[in-house]
């Protein structure tokens, strides 16, 4: 017998009937205003670009379904008398006009949260301040090289929530959750991963605290049946054991825990039951480098633990070779290896990227302010750099950060600051010496210069790669 979801049968009844309010013009939301428009709600488009920054054809599509639509940075003042409102994940539900409409008995939602209330199947959710890709992305190919049919949505992949009548009760649904699609959600996945917490997203979070809590909200409403994957090394993350209400599995490079996953001084992945190691794997067999990619491979064995033979698991895992823009070797010239980690957004992810390699580096670092503090990132740039080049909004922190390390150990290092992006491939070039890596980790976002982080690493191998 056919497969029918009712709750989304439901769901979508409901929405000819409702008015419907759209915030964010962005990658998540286009398939949604398609598939709104399919369902003939009646829908309102909300965003704070100008019509002329906007897409032409994502106008243009508005116009033809006839959907009404404010543009600007006062868009919202129309905020009024709506049922529903998807809210895109960097429109944070702490807005005063997003408040007034839920006080008043708006449901106040975005596309993933919907998708996990209605998912006929089981969940996997990964958050964290770094690792969340390369978590998620691994877990989808161990599970689907295992048999499963899998869905890759959240932060990467497609939205799935217009795809839901396609999935089926057997299938398994692998999401990347950040902070802000976090944020006040009312639902968790049945099996979930924190692969760490640092200070990030400072720029819009009102504080670290509410930072924190959106990331705990991957947990907070899983029952006894739930599995939570926990760092054990990170503070925080340690802590929410404490607050869980299903399973938790540990995961540690520092530690020797009696049950869970852990890196060994050696390079080696054990699997721990009732105090026995068992060796998984050794760090010199895997493709993908660094101690936060062995922590990530961690976490991936305990988010597959029960659905996967763990031998099956490293099959995979063995092979993988990483994912775009992060330590992805662009190419080799002159005997210098040239890195792109343009995912490095933040002071945490550049010294994971600086701790991955033991040859001479040339960091190019730098770009858009999170309101990070840059100290923790100094001490690894004296210890494993040889020649630093500094480019964007950043430059001035990084470098006041690094100086007074250098002053503290009393130490030199060859420092660059660099007017563009071009500028600093070009001395990178000239000063790189065979045998030294050139790293693009810029422990910065990316919106001072380029669209996004991909724009960012994309723009780094087109430019290495006519060096």
């Amino acid at each position: 017998m056919e497969f029918k979801n009712k709750q989304l049968e439901e769901f979508e009844k409901k929405l000819k009937e409702q008015k419907v309010a759209v915030i964010g013009l962005g990658v998540s939301n286009i398939p949604l205003i398609e598939y709104l428009h399919k369902k003939q709600a009646d829908v309102t488009i909300f965003d704070d670009k100008e019509e002329k920054e906007i897409d032409k054809k994502v106008i243009s599509e508005i116009k033809e379904y006839n959907f009404k639509y404010f543009l600007g940075k006062d868009s919202l003042s129309k905020l009024n008398g709506f049922d529903i409102i998807f809210r895109s994940p960097s429109c944070l539900p702490t807005k005063p006009e997003l408040i007034k409409e839920k006080d008043r008995g708006a449901i106040v939602t975005t596309e993933i949260e919907q998708l996990m209330k209605m998912a006929p199947c089981k969940i996997i959710g990964i958050t964290g301040s770094d690792g969340k890709t390369t978590t998620t992305t691994l877990t989808y190919e161990v599970l689907k090289n295992a048999g499963y049919t899998c869905h890759l949505g959240g932060n990467i992949g497609i939205p799935l929530f217009t795809k839901l009548n396609e999935i089926k009760p057997e299938d398994i649904i692998v999401l990347e959750l950040s902070s802000f699609q976090l944020m006040e959600i009312d639902i968790s996945p049945n099996i979930a991963a924190i692969t760490n917490v640092t200070p990030n997203h400072l720029n819009v979070h009102k504080d670290y605290q509410e930072y924190c809590n959106a990331k705990k909200n991957i947990f907070m409403n899983q029952d006894e049946n739930g599995i939570l994957v926990l760092n054990a090394d990170n503070e925080i993350t340690k802590n929410c054991k404490k607050e869980s209400n299903g399973k938790v599995i540990l995961f540690s490079s520092e530690q020797k825990l009696e049950d869970g996953y852990i890196l060994d001084k050696d390079g080696i992945i054990k699997e721990c039951e009732d105090g026995i190691r068992r060796h998984v794997i050794d760090s010199k067999d895997l493709k993908l480098k660094g101690i936060h990619n062995y922590q990530n491979i961690c976490t991936v064995l305990a988010l597959t633990k029960t659905l996967v033979k763990t031998d099956d698991a490293i099959e995979t895992i063995k092979e993988f070779e990483g994912v775009h823009h992060r330590l992805e070797l662009v190419r080799n010239l002159n005997q210098v290896e040239w890195y792109n980690d343009s995912a490095s957004t933040s002071p945490t992810r550049g010294i994971s990227a600086l701790n991955a390699f033991d040859k001479e580096i040339i960091l190019i670092a730098g770009g858009a302010d999170k309101n990070l503090d840059y100290t923790p990132i100094a001490k690894p740039i004296v210890e494993k750099v040889k020649s630093l080049i500094l480019i964007g909004q950043t430059a001035a922190k990084i470098y006041d950060a690094v100086k007074e390390e250098l002053e503290t150990q009393n130490k030199q290092l060859d420092i660059h600051m660099c007017g563009t992006f071009k500028q600093s491939l070009e001395l990178a070039k000239r000063i790189a010496k065979p045998g030294q890596v050139v790293l693009f980790s810029p422990a910065s976002t990316s919106f001072d210069m380029f669209k996004n982080m991909y724009d960012r690493g994309d723009r780094f191998r087109e430019e290495v790669n006519k060096l």
